[in-house]
């Protein structure tokens, strides 16, 4: 009997373990900003300080769910975002924070402000102006609602 307890909890365990996380935009908001000059650009941009809890995603497949915004549909290129278009990062509602980019394989058929949740793994930026901060790569998407 204890030896299939013991067998119960470790299966447990493990199934848990290798699945993906799931996260709200509320653990992405840990994270603080500092200027840092990019000569190749001759200006000042606020890059990210990652919480150590922040850290500790990285790399790993997690899920949120947000609002689907396309960046550039023809180049595969999407956002997720805390909230619709009409509230979004670039409205100047949020920060960056509130945004995530999106990688896939193939050309998604969403509209923009449909609620979506997202799997894919988790990659942090603080180097590259021209990418987000949080960026998920190989992405599934699931449409709610």
């Amino acid at each position: 009997m204890k030896n299939k307890i013991i067998i119960a909890l470790f299966l447990i365990t493990s199934a848990t373990s290798f699945g993906q996380k799931l996260i709200t935009w509320e653990d992405l908001s840990e994270v603080k900003f500092v200027e840092k000059f990019f000569p190749i650009y001759d200006d000042v941009f606020l890059v990210p300080e990652f919480s150590e809890s922040i850290k500790a995603l990285e790399g790993k497949r997690i899920t949120i769910t947000g609002y689907f915004l396309h960046i550039s549909p023809k180049d595969k290129l999407y956002m997720l975002s805390k909230g619709p278009m009409s509230s979004c990062f670039f409205c100047g509602v949020g920060g960056p924070e509130t945004a995530i980019e999106m990688q896939f394989e193939d050309r998604q058929d969403l509209k923009t402000d449909d609620i979506v949740s997202v799997t894919g793994k988790l990659t942090l930026n603080a180097d590259d102006v021209e990418h987000f901060n949080y960026i998920l790569s190989e992405c599934e998407v699931k449409l709610l609602d």
